[in-house]
């Protein structure tokens, strides 16, 4: 029986004032929200909901538009903004100005192919815009209270239900783009209407039956339903009903926002089938195709997986949006089994292969995110396919509903940044004060301000996989960890009064990260982490070519924080040695080359290619001494 045991603490009771994500954060509200806003009137993103326009629109216009919506209705519910809050009145005015009086609602099938309504659920992406409109709609009623934009999408979805089912007449249809799935278990909570909820349930459940609804709509359109892009729905994780997906296979996205559906819907429906379709997934992901950053998609050919321990470094995908999607199905999976497995993976993600995806400036978004470039690969303003600068921006706004959780008597710190938070615990009240410089520094210092003056409760505080020794103490005494630590969490039950203070301190030495021995790319080489953070040499910092750098085996390497570079980071520097090209004129092969000492300078993963874009490296050769 699967029991969904924790809930998030909501990002609007957690404040962070610390030195990475807090001017993360201002960033995206400032700066970031306004260059979207302003290149989705550029594109013609906001105009396609006016039926007057003449402007250029795509089938998945809506979606990149709703993840605007719900970015900027996280930063008004902790930043009140009457512009902003306009601009989303006036796009909701439009939009139900726009809606069908059967409550349907897309602005490309109502404005430019009306006749293709519902005709092409594989590729065309209609209930893929559907579910970030309604996450959207949740989000806005969340942070402002107003009913308009929930009601809008109600509707749309009633009807949605009223076409889609088992029963005579409906479709028996699902999208070939997943994302509805998780919506509707969101609009689900927020309206208490379990229609929506049966309605998510329904679409996870007819995936991939047979006989197979792609196939059925292709032949209806008069096509071989052999004869379209990806030939496989391996592409779609359709291939087979979710619950005998073995592997992870087929665009990443797409996976992670169906397994997020299946997570939520284990706890919502006790699915123990499904959290096992979970565990299958999770363990074939997390052990055989996940980069060291978090990234995973390990190729373009269809934005996702490949084969177990494929990872190229140069060619690999890794889509901003892939990281985020595996963030939201650890986070749900966290959810219901406080297992620091989860967290350490949600951790690497958000620290590393998701924040990689926009510029410290908040103005330029990477798309794809390489291990290495030998140079010229750059962040872009906007894309055709914009879903990846919305997508980051609606997390950063968020990231705080990621740090905590709560269930009963117990209260869990998942991550750790400055900051307080309060929570719900035995009914009352608790405030936690986090003092640290966390990730840069591993010494973190808990203030409990419990719901009275004495209360007894479970503080749950992570000790993360990568760190190798840590101590924790209550008030100065020392606590014995193996006594306490289960899955990954040192638990303090005790009865808690006002002012009590956890110091916990996580080791946090320079490591040298080695790849399982099947990973052909990254044999013979090894990666640098500090903490949670993954590291990489760019050119900038080298007069030597970094492909031609090596790190011995023996090399010293130390951890020093630079406050005027990158925005403030902790560099790892050290002894390297370089091959020379000395007596290699005119000639391809020869003998081993000469290796001459040299100095390294590796920055955090997630700021490369603020500075230019040059060369870059995650992996680097090891050398023998």
């Amino acid at each position: 029986m699967v029991k969904r045991n924790y809930a998030a603490v909501p990002f609007t009771d957690v404040k962070l004032s610390d030195r990475f994500w807090a001017p993360r954060m201002d960033v995206n509200r400032i700066i970031t929200l306004e260059h979207e806003y302003g290149e989705c009137k550029k594109t013609g993103q906001v105009d396609a909901w006016d039926s007057a326009s003449k402007l250029n629109r795509h089938i998945f216009y809506d979606s990149d538009l709703a993840k605007w919506i719900e970015a900027a209705a996280y930063s008004l519910a902790t930043h009140p903004n009457p512009e902003v809050e306009k601009r989303i009145d006036d796009i909701v005015d439009m939009m139900q100005k726009l809606q069908m009086p059967d409550g349907y609602l897309n602005s490309y099938f109502i404005n430019v192919a009306p006749e293709k309504r519902w005709k092409n659920l594989r590729d065309e992406h209609e209930l893929y815009c559907a579910g970030h409109l309604m996450e959207a709609a949740v989000a806005y009623h969340q942070s402002t209270g107003k009913r308009k934009f929930l009601d809008v999408m109600c509707r749309y979805a009633d009807h949605i239900d009223a076409t889609f089912g088992v029963e005579p007449g409906k479709k028996r249809g699902y999208c070939g783009h997943e994302e509805i799935e998780l919506a509707l278990v969101k609009l689900y909570h927020e309206t208490k209407n379990e229609k929506y909820l049966k309605l998510a349930r329904y679409f996870v459940d007819e995936r991939g039956k047979e006989p197979h609804y792609f196939n059925i709509e292709a032949q209806e359109r008069g096509e071989d339903p052999k004869n379209f892009h990806f030939r496989t729905y391996d592409y779609c994780q359709a291939q087979v009903p979710v619950r005998e997906l073995a592997r992870v296979a087929g665009h990443a996205v797409r996976a992670m926002y169906i397994y997020a559906a299946m997570a939520d819907l284990a706890g919502e429906t006790d699915d123990q089938s499904l959290l096992d379709a979970c565990d299958r997934l999770w363990e074939n992901l997390s052990e055989k195709n996940m980069y060291i950053t978090g990234g995973i998609g390990q190729t373009a050919s269809n934005e996702g997986f490949t084969f177990d321990y494929d990872l190229p470094n140069e060619t690999a995908y890794a889509e901003t949006c892939a990281s985020i999607g595996l963030v939201f199905w650890s986070h749900r999976l966290l959810q219901l089994d406080c297992d620091g497995k989860y967290a350490d993976v949600m951790e690497r993600a958000l620290y590393n292969g998701v924040v990689s995806g926009v510029s410290l400036d908040g103005k330029t978004f990477f798309y794809g995110n390489p291990l290495e470039t030998r140079g010229g690969y750059g962040r872009s303003e906007w894309f055709g396919c914009a879903c990846c600068p919305p997508n980051v921006a609606r997390l950063i706004a968020s990231v705080g509903q990621y740090v905590y959780s709560v269930g009963g008597s117990e209260a869990m710190v998942h991550l750790y940044g400055q900051g307080e938070a309060q929570m719900k615990v035995n009914g009352g009240t608790l405030t936690l004060k986090q003092k640290t410089e966390y990730p840069w520094d591993g010494r973190v210092q808990i203030t409990v301000e419990p719901p009275k003056d004495a209360s007894e409760f479970t503080l749950k505080l992570r000790i993360p996989g990568w760190c190798r020794k840590a101590t924790l103490k209550v008030n100065g005494s020392t606590l014995d960890l193996d006594g306490i630590v289960r899955k990954g969490y040192a638990a303090i039950g005790r009865t808690w009064n006002s002012g009590d203070v956890v110091e916990l301190n996580l080791t946090m030495p320079v490591e040298r990260v080695y790849a399982h021995p099947a990973v052909r790319q990254n044999f013979g080489y090894v990666a640098l982490q500090r903490g949670p953070i993954v590291y990489c040499l760019e050119q900038t910092d080298h007069s030597e070519d970094i492909w031609r750098i090596a790190m011995p085996e023996d090399g010293e390497l130390t951890a020093r924080y630079a406050k005027d570079v990158l925005g403030g980071v902790t560099l790892i520097e050290g002894d390297a040695l370089a091959a020379s090209t000395e007596g290699w004129e005119r000639k391809l092969y020869g003998d081993s080359p000469k290796m001459t000492p040299c100095k390294i300078k590796a920055v955090p993963y997630c700021t490369w290619a603020n500075r230019g874009a040059g060369a870059m490296k995650v992996w680097l050769r090891e050398e023998s001494v």
